[in-house]
């Protein structure tokens, strides 16, 4: 803004200013908020202004009142959901968390104090009796002679598969069997039990 002199002619770097009438108590008040935002007067009261026009604030009328509830109500709703979300949090840790943490605690307090390390235990099979396959008076020897080699073939690859065998002891659940094998032995014994 240019000041324009007496004369018509402008000064550079000058803005125009106004005076205002104004009690002296407000404008010590005024002087002393403003110092404390290191601005002009000018800069103070244009904040000012504009915050109000932003928020559509009254300064006379009801304007603080209604922000002042609506935050209140806002307050209220945020509590309700705060407390809901407590809540929820508590039943949780009820029937889900403390029970597992509580489960698992009790779990390796049992393994800590056993102090051993479950062992692979490979699974033996009961040697079993031969005399049903004896030779009779149906079957001729050579064909009982070739049924005994495919037995026995069977037995050895059955062995060598249970010596694959191990149980597992999780530390929840039920212990089950698990059987090291590759998939094409795996595909090998489907083709050969078929």
């Amino acid at each position: 803004m240019e000041k324009q002199a007496p004369n018509g002619r402008t000064k550079k770097g000058t803005g125009g200013y106004s005076n205002i009438t104004v009690k002296k108590e407000t404008a010590a008040r005024f002087r002393s908020y403003s110092k404390s935002f290191n601005k002009s007067h000018s800069k103070v009261l244009d904040g000012m202004i504009q915050y109000f026009k932003e928020n559509n604030l009254d300064p006379f009328g009801d304007g603080t009142k209604i922000i002042l509830d609506s935050i209140k109500k806002l307050e209220r709703q945020m509590m309700k959901k705060f407390d809901r979300l407590i809540a929820i949090i508590k039943n949780m840790e009820k029937t889900s968390i403390r029970p597992t943490y509580e489960m698992m605690l009790i779990l390796y307090e049992a393994y800590v104090k056993d102090g051993k390390r479950p062992k692979r235990e490979p699974v033996q099979i009961q040697e079993e009796r031969m005399d049903f396959l004896e030779p009779r008076n149906t079957v001729p020897k050579v064909e009982h002679d070739r049924i005994l080699q495919e037995f026995g073939n069977y037995k050895k690859s059955c062995n060598e598969m249970l010596q694959n065998v191990e149980k597992v002891e999780p530390m929840m659940g039920k212990p089950y069997l698990k059987i090291n094998m590759g998939i094409g032995d795996f595909e090998s014994l489907k083709h050969q039990l078929k």
